[in-house]
């Protein structure tokens, strides 16, 4: 294999692994991928999420690609402040906004308060990114998701009305990845993909 080619680090949300999930799938088809793997204890912790993503890390030699997904996106981004090596880019898609009260059957503000999560780094980004997000996604405002993109220093990709871009929301396949990834690559200091 070639050392230059990334290894995409799969980043997921808060329900951790799903089955029929777009990053499940990606995961699937690519010969050079990791997962953060879901948590026992803790969590809705902050810390014990980018522990996680630590330890993945650690494990990968060569160029980083991260792919993130909700509150995946936010662990990223609160990651990269203090980042632990250096990343390649990353696709950040539907990034749930945390700061705003979520629908019934997720944490509180408060709770995710208590776990860390709050507030919202608005720093720009060590490496090159993208968010990906939709007009109509339940967890987040499509004006606030592109004011976060731009304070991150990432491109932004309205993709229309995708809802949250998971399965409930129609996606399990979702070949955007694949291309978004392509032109992540394409930026300036990105590593080939």
């Amino acid at each position: 294999m070639n050392n230059t080619e990334p290894t995409v680090v799969i980043v997921p949300g808060l329900r951790d692994h799903v089955a029929d999930h777009w990053q499940t799938l990606l995961a699937d088809r690519l010969d050079r991928v990791r997962t953060v793997a879901p948590l026992e204890h803790d969590k809705l912790s902050l810390a014990a999420r980018i522990t996680a993503l630590d330890r993945v890390l650690a494990e990968v030699d060569g160029p980083v690609v991260l792919v993130a997904h909700s509150a995946g996106v936010l662990i990223t981004v609160h990651w990269a402040q203090q980042p632990t090596r250096a990343i390649s880019g990353a696709l950040l898609a539907a990034p749930a906004d945390l700061e705003m009260p979520l629908p019934v059957g997720y944490p509180t503000v408060d709770d995710l308060d208590k776990g860390g999560w709050l507030p919202v780094p608005r720093r720009r980004l060590p490496f090159p990114s993208i968010v990906a997000a939709g007009s109509n996604d339940p967890l987040a405002d499509r004006r606030r998701v592109a004011g976060l993109a731009e304070v991150w220093g990432s491109q932004f990709v309205d993709l229309g009305e995708v809802g949250h871009l998971n399965p409930a929301s129609g996606f399990g396949e979702w070949p955007r990845a694949d291309m978004l990834l392509r032109e992540l690559a394409e930026q300036p200091t990105a590593a080939p993909f």
